[in-house]
C-alpha cells in the first residue's frame, strides 16, 4: 500500500493507492486547524486502518536534504520524522509542482484540455506552472528519453510589470510589502491584492459584495462575482489576474524552453476556468516581442484532475530507485 500526500496552504489532501498505483481511498483536510502533517496522517491512518509499505509527500515549499518550510504554513515537515512515525526505512519528501510534474505521463486525454494546440511533434523540455493559495513552478527535462522533473521557486522571484497600470499595481503592493513576488499577484491572496489596488483606483463595490467579501474568503468572492458578471470591478480584477498569469506562464516557458509543452494547473485555473480560456491568457503568454512564434509553437495544456499531485507521489514514491535516491534515509 502506498500512502501520498498533498500538502497544501489551505487543503492538505491525503490517499492510500495500491502496488498498481489505482487509486483507493482519499480525504481531504483544512491544513490551519491541525498542527502539522503527522498529525493528518495520524487521523488518517485511524480512519482507514490501513497499513502502509511506501509513503511519498508533495508539500508547498521548498525541500532540502529531506526537510521543508511549507511557504504558507507555520508547518516544518521532516522525512525523518515521518519515517519514523510510518515505521518505514524512508519516506519522500517533494515540492508538491515536483510531485504534481511526476503526475503528468498519468493524465488521460480527459484530464486535461487543450488551451493552444502548438506543435505537439515538437518535443523538448516542459514547463508547469500552477496558481492555488501560493503560486507554483516546475520543469521537466527531456534528456532524450524521458521527462525528468524538477522544482523550482520561481513563483518568488520578482514581480515584472508590463505597462503603467501594472506599475502602478507594483507600487500599491511595495507601499504595503518590502518585496513582491509573482506569487503576490498571482494566487489565491493575489486575486484580493489586485481587487484592493483596483478598488482604490476608483473602481466601485457595491455594499453587497462587501458585505460578501466580509463573511467569505475575498478570492471566491470575487471570482464568483467575476463569473456571473455581477461586479465590473470583480470582472476587471479576473482579467487582470489572468493576463499576469499568462505573462508569468510565458516567462517560465522562456526560461526552460519548454518546446514539449506548457501545463497549467491549480486551484485558481478550475475556478477560473472559463475566463482562462477567453483569451487574455494566450494572449499575455505569446506577447514577449521577438520571441512570439517560438511561444506560439509551444503546446499549452489546462490540468483538469485536482488528484494529479497525488498521483505523482504515488508513482514516485512506486519507483523504489528515485526513492532511495532522494528521500532522507532513517
Amino acid at each position: 500500500m502506498i500512502l501520498a500526500g498533498d500538502v497544501g496552504g489551505t487543503h492538505s489532501r491525503l490517499a492510500l493507492f495500491d502496488d498498481g498505483l489505482r487509486l483507493l481511498e482519499e480525504r481531504t483536510y483544512p491544513s490551519a486547524r491541525h498542527a502539522g502533517l503527522g498529525e493528518l496522517i495520524a487521523a488518517f491512518l485511524a480512519a482507514t486502518g490501513a497499513s502502509v509499505e511506501r509513503a511519498c509527500f508533495g508539500v508547498a515549499g521548498p525541500v532540502r536534504d529531506g526537510r521543508s518550510k511549507i511557504t504558507n504554513l507555520p508547518w516544518r515537515v521532516d522525512a525523518g520524522e515521518l519515517a519514523r512515525q510510518l515505521n518505514l526505512p524512508r519516506v519522500a519528501l517533494l515540492n508538491d509542482l515536483e510531485a504534481t510534474a511526476h503526475g503528468i505521463p498519468a493524465l488521460t486525454p480527459s484530464d486535461t484540455e487543450v488551451l493552444h494546440e502548438g506543435d505537439p511533434h515538437r518535443g523538448g523540455n516542459a514547463a508547469l506552472i500552477a496558481a492555488g493559495t501560493g503560486l507554483g513552478e516546475a520543469a521537466l527535462f527531456w534528456d532524450g528519453q524521458e521527462h525528468l522533473p524538477f522544482a523550482n521557486e520561481g513563483g518568488h522571484a520578482s514581480f515584472a510589470p508590463r505597462d503603467t497600470r501594472e506599475i502602478a499595481l507594483l507600487q500599491h503592493l511595495l507601499d504595503q510589502h518590502p518585496t513582491v513576488s509573482w506569487e503576490r499577484v498571482v494566487s489565491g491572496p493575489g486575486l484580493h491584492h489586485i481587487y484592493l489596488f483596483l478598488r482604490a483606483a476608483g473602481g466601485e463595490e457595491p455594499e453587497w459584495l462587501a458585505r460578501e467579501m466580509r463573511q467569505g474568503d475575498p478570492a471566491a468572492v470575487i471570482g464568483r462575482a467575476a463569473l456571473a458578471g455581477g461586479s465590473p470591478l470583480c470582472t476587471e480584477t479576473v482579467e487582470l489576474f489572468v493576463s499576469l498569469f499568462g505573462a508569468e506562464a510565458g516567462n517560465l516557458a522562456l526560461k526552460v524552453m519548454a518546446t514539449g509543452g506548457v501545463y497549467v494547473g491549480g486551484g485558481m485555473t478550475l475556478k477560473l476556468l472559463t475566463k482562462i480560456k477567453e483569451g487574455g491568457f494566450l494572449e499575455s503568454f505569446f506577447g514577449k516581442g521577438r520571441m512570439r512564434p517560438l511561444l506560439e509553437a509551444m503546446p499549452v495544456r489546462l490540468i483538469l484532475d485536482e488528484a494529479v499531485t497525488l498521483k505523482g507521489a504515488a508513482r514516485f514514491a512506486a519507483r523504489a530507485d528515485h526513492v532511495g535516491r532522494r528521500a532522507k534515509t532513517v
